[in-house]
């Protein structure tokens, strides 16, 4: 037995290698870069990555091709699953001001591996962002020109006809991406100053559109003379809300930029809850004037509010909707290749990924490298790749790394605390027995029994204190058998639980009657059973302690409401096209590869030394009446090297 438990050892140590999770700073306030964001220039930021070719290009594509007028739920559902996720990102911004977002979220509470894939795919979800917009940029450009870029392209340069990429080379968008590149290496204030300017030429348009809009208004294009408002049923919805998740993607930015914000614990949680609720009324209404305004089947997906106004005879009006149009487009690329760097940054920190994309710039105090190189990759995939194939792209890495954003917001609320956190991460400690003399700071003698009495009165009180991860005192009675387990593993096993359920019940639902062609009472009866699963790991999570911060923002209703994310976001990925989950399976293969490779060699916490502990002290009443003090230096065993050492001395004041 002894002999197979040495032969695994490696396996459990290669294990805790793949799962060990980052260890925080005390000054979580401390940084390289520069603190100079306010809660203004977040707010405009979260807006500026929302609001852009998601409400000049994607409404139309989606209102055409997929959804009809009922885009106007599409967003509406995409906005609700969004918030959902908002809250677990707020949470974790303000409590771990570290720019890194998801991945930095992910290795503080679920495992390195799982961060370092996280972040792996949200370097993916900016990448192909920006690279989506510049190109959307271009269109729109292109559409006020007559097509005029477009042609000359393909008849003097070159054109191909090769499945998922772009026709032609867009020249122009590679060009756009590379100048915002050069701004956004100039530092964070230069970038915020011109986010303020196009978010307010782009905010003044929307108000035009709107008003406008709804004068030119015709009810009858909702009206089964036009094909109805739910042309392509419920199907149809659903599956245009996993495209406009590709509008609500930008809220991230917020929580990317908290490293680089003065007062985070305030300013994160404002300016996601105000940026997210401006961003989905903006879709939902201007998505109610485009299709009112013509019939849906009409639109014009390239251009579809500028085409809009142009086809009621307002041409004026199609133009200035095309500059708000290029100056929203211009938010966005501004928030991607600011956010994008970070999260390079913060895995280059962390050892996970090229030591090189660390270095910031003296002057600047931006990650000028990592600016650079992935200003010119994001350009390279606008030069090749078309809109709609990088959307879709888009789409399943945003929602992966929200799922495991709320996965890690329950896990870290009900995790137990440990000696070494910082009170910014977890809960702050509980106050500790004391005596009036020790108050003073003099030596610990006890002039009266009463005192002896009270110390062990308090000592029982602070056992009775449940830390959080243990199950709670009132369901002790009923749930007895899980005072067994260590605090947070029945968490820890309920979430993994949750998500399982919520995987396999999504999976009946999408598939069951087409794909699987399974009898309706076989999914109704599965549907129940994954359901229940899935409920009973919530109750399971939430009959524990959790922690409980005072001084940072705090996701309501937790399990809930991660929980709840969590389950929609697993149905709309799988809403996705097979390819786009082939894609993504060959990038996280890439992944895998380079952290194999160089980020599990690498990695800081390989090189992180354990602290020394440090003294302990504990207090005995003997049956005598007098009051033992029994002080130890804990030092690990050097032979066994996990042990405790033996006290170092022991002291005894007696009276």
């Amino acid at each position: 037995m002894v002999s197979r438990l040495r032969s695994c050892a490696p396996v459990i140590r290669f294990c805790q290698k793949l799962n060990r999770v980052k260890t925080l700073e005390d000054d979580m306030m401390e940084t390289s870069l520069k603190r100079c964001l306010t809660t203004v220039d977040l707010t405009l930021l979260g807006i500026g990555g929302m609001v852009g070719s998601g409400l000049y290009v994607l409404t139309g594509t989606v209102a055409k091709e997929t959804a009809g007028p009922a885009v106007v739920i599409s967003f509406l559902i995409a906005g609700l699953a969004s918030l959902l996720s908002a809250f677990c990102y707020a949470e974790f911004g303000a409590r771990v001001p570290k720019t890194g977002s998801a991945y930095m979220f992910t290795y503080i509470s679920v495992g390195e591996i799982w961060a370092f894939l996280i972040g792996w795919n949200v370097i993916l979800e900016y990448m192909i962002g920006g690279a989506a917009v510049a190109r959307a940029w271009s269109g729109y450009l292109d559409s006020i020109c007559n097509h005029t870029i477009k042609n000359f392209t393909e008849t003097h340069i070159v054109s191909w006809h090769v499945p998922f990429i772009a026709h032609y080379p867009d020249l122009l968008a590679a060009g756009i991406l590379l100048v915002v590149t050069v701004f956004v290496s100039f530092g964070a204030r230069v970038s915020s100053w011109l986010n303020h300017v196009f978010s307010a030429v782009s905010m003044v348009v929307i108000l035009f559109i709107l008003i406008f809009g709804f004068v030119l208004a015709k009810p009858v294009n909702w009206s089964m003379q036009e094909g109805g408002f739910a042309p392509y049923g419920m199907s149809g919805i659903l599956a245009g809300t996993a495209t406009c998740f590709y509008a609500f993607v930008g809220f991230d930015v917020i929580a990317a930029s908290s490293e680089e914000t003065k007062d985070p614990q305030k300013a994160i949680p404002i300016a996601t809850a105000v940026s997210l609720g401006m961003a989905t009324g903006a879709y939902i209404l201007v998505s109610t004037v485009l299709t009112l305004m013509v019939p849906w089947h009409t639109l014009d997906p390239e251009s579809a509010l500028s085409d809009a106004f142009y086809r009621r005879g307002y041409s004026w009006a199609g133009f200035i909707v095309a500059i708000g149009s290029i100056c929203a487009m211009n938010t966005v690329l501004l928030s991607n290749l600011f956010s994008l760097p970070r999260i390079v940054y913060a895995m280059a920190e962390d050892g996970l990924f090229f030591q090189v994309f660390a270095r910031v710039h003296p002057v600047t105090k931006v990650p000028v490298i990592a600016i650079v190189v992935f200003g010119i990759l994001m350009a390279i995939l606008a030069l090749i790749f078309d809109l709609e194939a990088l959307v879709q792209f888009l789409s399943i890495g945003t929602l992966l790394a929200y799922t495991f954003v709320a996965a890690s917001v329950i896990v870290l609320r009900f995790q137990p605390n440990k000696p070494n956190s910082s009170p910014s991460a977890t809960q702050p400690p509980a106050p500790q027995p004391s005596s009036p003399a020790q108050d003073s700071g003099e030596l610990k003698e006890y002039e009266s029994f009463s005192e002896k009495l009270q110390l062990v009165e308090m000592q029982k009180k602070a056992k009775e204190r449940r830390e959080p991860g243990q199950l709670r005192p009132v369901f002790d009675p009923y749930l007895k058998f899980l005072n067994a387990f260590e605090p947070g593993e029945v968490v820890t096993i309920s979430v993994v639980s949750m998500v399982v359920c919520a995987i396999c019940m999504c999976i009946i639902l999408v598939f069951g009657t087409n794909q699987l062609q399974l009898p309706l009472w076989s999914v109704c009866l599965l549907a129940v059973l994954c359901g229940t699963g899935y409920l009973l790991s919530l109750f399971f999570i939430w009959v524990h302690e959790q922690q409980h911060i005072i001084k940072t923002f705090q996701v309501p209703l937790v399990p809930l409401i991660p929980g709840l994310s969590i389950l929609m976001n697993v149905f709309l990925m799988l809403k996705l096209s097979a390819m786009t989950w082939i894609r993504f399976s060959v990038w996280l293969l890439v992944g895998l590869l380079v952290y194999f490779g160089y980020g599990i060699w690498h990695s800081k916490e390989n090189l992180r030394k354990p602290k020394p502990h440090s003294v302990a002290a504990r207090y005995v009443v003997l049956p005598s009446g007098s009051l033992v003090e029994t002080v130890q230096t804990v030092q690990p065993d050097p032979q066994e090297g996990t042990g405790l050492g033996e006290g170092s001395k022991e002291e005894k004041a007696t009276r």
